[in-house]
């Protein structure tokens, strides 16, 4: 059976490549995903610590999590058609200065 270890491991293991994702790639769409690798193992380390002690309170922030999730999505690719649209690029190098 496996233990909070096990579940512990995987979400460090998620949030470290979400992270690398967000750190290194240059690509609007590319960042947008490890934003939700990181927010899907710290919903998984939630879930877990919430099993384990036998409480709800983790399973509700898990459901608040997954909806902030849910509308950083939606936000975050209405904002990148939008910037699609006027820039014709997706490089976050690109975009680095606001057209007034």
């Amino acid at each position: 059976m496996p233990t909070i270890t096990h579940y512990l491991a995987l979400s460090l293991i998620l949030f470290t490549i979400g992270l690398a994702g967000v750190l290194i790639r240059r690509n609007i769409i590319i960042v947008l995903m490890s934003l939700e690798l990181i927010f899907n193992s710290v919903n998984i380390s939630l879930a877990a610590f919430s099993y384990f002690l036998q409480s709800i309170n983790g399973v509700v922030f898990v459901i608040f999590s997954i909806t902030v999730a849910a509308a950083e999505v939606a936000i975050g690719l209405a904002l990148l058609v939008t910037v699609y649209r006027t820039r014709r690029a997706v490089n976050v190098d690109e975009l680095n200065e606001m057209k007034g």
